[in-house]
């Protein structure tokens, strides 16, 4: 059991480490989508990408220990913890939601964004309320 507690611990470690870069890079376009001077722009366009890779390596392990903890407990737990197909139904959601941050990184890059501040502050809510949702789901454990 002592290794499932490490396991979590990490889980936990890389989520909040991958959620403060998620909620920050749509900041990061609301300021992009919001100013007119190149040299912002161009500053921006480097901290967008920069901070995408940056956090990339934290999803990446936050799922991999996600499925570690699975296997430590086991295909029949697994099965009876429907709370937990939710929660993997909301992280490949978030893991769109972060492939999506890709394109976007590159539409910025090219100048070729349409979409206003108005729009990426909206955009910046859904992380917001899926790690909401998975909190509640991995702790309160409803189903």
């Amino acid at each position: 059991m002592n290794s499932i507690l490490w396991l979590k611990a990490f889980h936990v470690i890389f989520m909040v480490a991958w959620f403060a870069g998620i909620f920050y890079l749509p900041r990061i376009f609301v300021n992009h989508a919001e100013s007119n001077e190149p040299l912002v722009h161009q500053q921006l366009k480097g901290m967008e990408r920069r901070l995408l890779f940056f956090v990339t390596p934290f999803a990446i392990f936050t799922v991999l220990l996600g499925i570690a903890i699975i296997y430590q407990y086991g295909y029949p737990w697994f099965v009876a913890a429907k709370w937990l197909h939710i929660k993997i139904t909301l992280v490949v959601l978030l893991l769109i939601y972060h492939g999506y941050c890709f394109k976007l990184v590159k539409t910025f890059a090219a100048d070729k964004n349409t979409r206003s501040g108005k729009f990426y502050r909206f955009f910046n809510e859904i992380p917001v309320i899926i790690l909401f949702v998975v909190i509640i789901l991995a702790y309160v454990k409803p189903f």
